[in-house]
């Protein structure tokens, strides 16, 4: 390698480490740049390959070695619209782009020459506002997905929009899972139960206090959690809220604060981590735009107790905010196969990772 790539390297590391200082994680545990990714958001794990999607036009793929420590990233496809979300599955990968859902087959037996994509799934809505897909396969096989309402607030077709949908393994058919969803952008299944969990956006310009972002908690296919009529569960929408009360929709397994932009969300399944950390749910929160005073810009806990509620939400990750300036912004969540908890940043194009190294 030329001395001025290699001085190029050491500088980038430089500044992970220092940015990594300015983060905060409880006791015992520590916090590292893990990759860098340009513009990094929804993240799946291959057999040896960690898939990144984007905020950009691209989907990166970075290499796993044995010893857990990440290769460099590298390009794997462009030219796609919004490509968030990524989901691995039987050796293929998937990546969203917004009116489709594209496919890799056998992607990761050509690290070095990516097959052609295949169009899995065509015919999405096209609109770009709320128009990422977060992807991710459910425990029945099936792709499951987020559409956005394409508006802040509006009462759009319910089988089209505002919802979450799923298609069957082979592409053919699509099912409307659950209704009344402003925009989510990140999913899970709980270790068990295998119940469906989900964060959601709330509305804009009720001011910088409501309504709260949601954590939602899907019991059977075809619930109602309230958009556009009612938010947070309690919350009467100015404009729609008289044609529905507030008790005839789901409401949320708990309130994440209002304008914290509350993106990907995991149930931890590792075992670095401590036993009280087992099971219970990390939501990455992107941060405020439009509120006078930002919020967010962290990775937070849910707390769950032993009826499986949330008891608390409380800070894991912090420093991505610093006054009213923000050099990060934490998107989508994975569990490592170490038992790691890796963070895409599309701010900063990093991914981070957590490690736990002190007592258990």
């Amino acid at each position: 390698m030329r001395s001025w790539a290699w001085l190029l390297l050491l500088l980038m590391c430089q500044a992970c480490a220092d940015d990594a200082a300015q983060l905060r994680v409880p006791d015992g545990f520590r916090i590292s740049a893990f990759a860098r990714v340009p513009g990094a958001r929804g993240m799946a794990l291959g057999g040896q390959t960690l898939f990144v999607g984007s905020r950009g036009d691209a989907v990166y793929a970075v290499p796993l070695g044995r010893d857990g420590k990440a290769g460099e990233a590298v390009q794997i496809a462009n030219g796609l619209t919004l490509p968030i979300g990524v989901a691995f599955r039987n050796g293929d990968l998937y990546a969203s782009s917004v009116d489709r859902i594209l496919r890799w087959p056998g992607i990761e037996a050509k690290p070095g020459k990516p097959p052609q994509p295949q169009v899995f799934y065509a015919g999405l809505p096209a609109e770009r506002h709320h128009g990422g897909r977060y992807l991710g396969f459910g425990p029945d096989g099936w792709l499951y997905f987020g559409v956005g309402a394409p508006c802040n607030i509006c009462a759009p077709e319910p089988d089209t929009y505002a919802n979450l949908q799923r298609i069957s393994p082979d592409g053919r058919k699509r099912e409307v899972v659950a209704r009344g969803i402003r925009n989510t952008v990140g999913f899970d299944w709980q270790p068990g139960s295998k119940a469906l969990w989900f964060t959601d956006n709330g509305r804009d310009w009720l001011g910088d206090d409501l309504p709260s972002d949601e954590l939602n908690r899907s019991t059977q296919p075809g619930q109602h959690f309230g958009y556009p009529y009612c938010h947070q569960g309690d919350l009467a929408d100015p404009e729609f809220g008289a044609q529905h009360a507030c008790s005839e929709f789901v409401p949320p397994a708990a309130k994440l604060g209002a304008h914290v932009a509350s993106l990907g969300m995991r149930f931890y399944t590792g075992t670095q981590f401590p036993a009280a950390y087992r099971g219970q749910i990390f939501i990455a929160e992107h941060g405020s735009w439009n509120r006078s005073s930002k919020v967010g810009y962290r990775v937070v806990r849910a707390r769950l107790d032993a009826q499986g509620r949330v008891a608390e939400v409380v800070p894991f990750i912090e420093g991505w905010l610093q006054g009213q300036a923000a050099w990060g912004r934490p998107v989508d969540i994975i569990v490592a196969p170490d038992g790691a908890l890796l963070v895409s940043d599309d701010e900063g194009g990093v991914i981070w990772r957590v490690g736990y190294e002190g007592r258990r």
